[in-house]
């Protein structure tokens, strides 16, 4: 771990202390790109760690959050009835421009524009977990009701 963060996850601490939040980013050597590398990276269940995945809307081309648990796939069927639109797997440019960070360290908070945001009920059975820090190898532990109240995000089932 390192003492000084890289800008993207120091941007990201910045946000938990503006919003006024105690979490702390840590940087590890290794990925946590992925949850299951976050996961055996700080030594929790794969279903502890919070991925923050960016959608596009199909028609209107919005930025759509949704943070699941690590072991949970998004039913975008599902999901599609809650946003009232198709779901669809947008670019890194796409996500880089409304979140202003990249693929794999996409954090829950400190986006570059608002995101409307969902956040998987199955987060809520945890004690902690873990979610990214701004870029590929940063994370932070959380509560799940620090999450919500964080990204102030609607909590339903996402698969």
């Amino acid at each position: 771990m390192s003492t000084t963060l890289k800008p993207s996850a120091q941007k990201v601490q910045d946000t938990l202390i503006e919003l006024g939040f105690a979490n702390t980013i840590i940087e590890l050597p290794n990925s946590t790109r992925t949850a299951v590398e976050a996961a055996q990276a700080v030594g929790c269940d794969v279903a502890q760690i919070a991925k923050s995945l960016v959608f596009k809307t199909k028609r209107t081309q919005r930025p759509v959050l949704i943070i699941a648990g690590g072991s949970n796939r998004v039913n975008e069927k599902k999901m599609r009835a809650v946003i009232g639109e198709k779901l669809g797997k947008p670019d890194a440019n796409f996500v880089r421009r409304h979140t202003g960070f990249v693929i794999g360290g996409v954090p829950p908070v400190g986006h570059a524009t608002r995101l409307e945001t969902y956040i998987d009920e199955d987060l809520l059975q945890h004690e902690t977990i873990w979610a990214a820090g701004g870029n590929p190898f940063a994370l932070f532990q959380l509560t799940p009701a620090e999450l919500v109240a964080m990204t102030g995000g609607q909590v339903l089932a996402v698969k």
